[in-house]
């Protein structure tokens, strides 16, 4: 449901690959021009040695500069079009602002 979601550019003209590796990770939904990894997680998320799986890899994500964005399979279920609109905040907060080219100014 997600995926339907994200691909062909359909949320904010965002590029997103489908299981997408990084190093030893493989990434639920990745974007590379404002780097979000959505993770879906099903109910063994909430297992204790889940956690800290879950959190060692959040770790490596963001020293990548990678944001683990995380939904609960229930959340799309029940409510797909926030988790989308959650996703698209974090696409806007996080996509890089081209630069303006400085002006052309004559010689001092």
């Amino acid at each position: 449901m997600v995926w339907y979601g994200l691909c062909r550019r359909q949320l904010g003209g965002f590029c997103f690959r489908r299981q997408h590796p990084i190093e030893r990770f493989v990434l639920n939904f990745y974007c590379s021009e404002a780097k979000p990894a959505i993770e879906l997680d099903g109910g063994q998320h909430n297992e204790p040695d889940s956690k800290v799986r879950d959190k060692e890899r959040t770790d490596f994500l963001a020293v990548c500069d990678i944001e683990v964005l995380r939904f609960w399979n229930n959340e799309v279920l029940s409510n797909l079009e926030a988790v989308l609109q959650q996703i698209y905040g974090a696409l806007l907060n996080r996509a890089v602002q081209p630069v303006p080219s400085p002006p052309n100014l004559p010689p001092p």
